[in-house]
């Protein structure tokens, strides 16, 4: 019997959305750094990663996958909630989305973001601008509340465990018993970093835990946290180390083999491609040693399926229970007036 869930008549899809063809770069760039002073050169630069794939960005697509598997899943298990998508930086816009949701009667909706962790940037920023979208359709703008993070959640986890075991398989079999677990993140400001959650230090602490939740689930393997996709002035601190500055300590130490687990992201977007993938993969090779990518999760069903289930928790909580694995237990639903500041100057 299909119902429809307590309290929300909508949940939006929201991420951070990319340029679709050349003539979208630029303008997308633009929407990014807008207000922060960024140097044309640096943007040229960041577009050239953009042009190498065709101007296009994989995570468009992506969300699109994801909003089917999403769709798909509700109808299958009997939640009657519409599914709308909405970007922050590229179409379709949030506040584009926000005026349908409102035209076709939504007036509650909770949103979902492409992200796990607790930062500025990977949090707070989403809701700062879901709120501008809101004053901007105007009073008959939905309200909106976020899913909490689910860094810890057996269906982020669970897949990433199965991905990274099957992606060993391709090391060469004399190396993959010995083979060293690489987990990469996007890297944000020290000061940003160390500002995040209610009491400050949750994203460096979200990303070590789901590393080591994963690296548990595969077993047997050393691990690492490094990070990609540094930008700023170089006298900013950031959290490190890169992933590529790590691969080269790992080969002065010996380690032959390393799987490269971007535990920081769910989709196989420009950070992934481009950082990993382009500039990590060519850096393993060029110094000798034997790597591979694990995939992010996509939409594997039983991501998909968590998505459901962090739905449930807010408008069947005495059904749903909170499930989440490891020490820190399940994250917050309502973020504290003071959590994850910016302080990224």
């Amino acid at each position: 019997m299909t119902q429809a869930p307590t309290g929300y008549d909508a949940l939006l899809l929201v991420s951070f959305g990319g340029p679709e063809g050349p003539d979208d770069v630029m303008p997308f760039l633009e929407n990014v750094t807008g207000g922060r002073g960024i140097p044309r050169e640096r943007l040229l630069e960041v577009a050239g990663h953009y042009h190498r794939f065709g101007g296009v960005s994989p995570i468009n697509g992506q969300c699109r996958e994801l909003k089917a598997a999403i769709e798909a899943d509700f109808a299958a298990n009997g939640l009657d909630l519409p599914v709308y998508w909405g970007n922050r930086n590229w179409h379709p816009l949030l506040p584009d989305t926000l005026e349908t949701m409102a035209a076709d009667g939504v007036r509650r909706a909770l949103a979902f973001v492409t992200s796990a962790y607790a930062s500025y940037s990977a949090c707070r920023v989403y809701q700062e601008d879901l709120e501008r979208a809101r004053a901007e359709v105007g009073e008959s703008a939905p309200a909106v509340d976020k899913i909490r993070h689910f860094y810890d959640h057996p269906g982020f986890v669970g897949p990433m465990v199965r991905a990274t075991r099957d992606a060993l398989l391709r090391l060469p079999e004399d190396e993959r018993a010995d083979a060293r677990l690489v987990f990469v993140a996007h890297s944000i400001p020290t000061s940003m970093a160390e500002a995040s959650g209610p009491d400050g230090g949750a994203y460096e602490a979200q990303v070590t835990e789901a590393a080591r939740l994963v690296a548990e689930g595969v077993g047997d393997h050393p691990w690492d946290v490094a990070w990609c996709s540094r930008s700023g002035p170089p006298s900013q601190p950031w959290l490190e180390p890169d992933v590529c500055d790590h691969l080269t300590a790992l080969h002065e130490k010996g380690v032959r083999s390393v799987a490269i687990v971007p535990v920081g992201f769910v989709s196989d977007h420009m950070e992934v491609i481009f950082d990993l993938d382009t500039e990590a993969l060519a850096h393993a090779a060029g110094l000798g040693m034997h790597a591979v990518r694990v995939p992010a999760v996509g939409v594997a069903p039983e991501f998909v399926a968590m998505v459901r289930e962090l739905v449930l928790e807010r408008t069947r909580p005495a059904a749903t229970p909170r499930r989440a694995l490891g020490r820190l237990g399940p994250a917050w639903d309502v973020c504290p007036a003071g959590c994850c500041l910016s302080r990224s100057g």
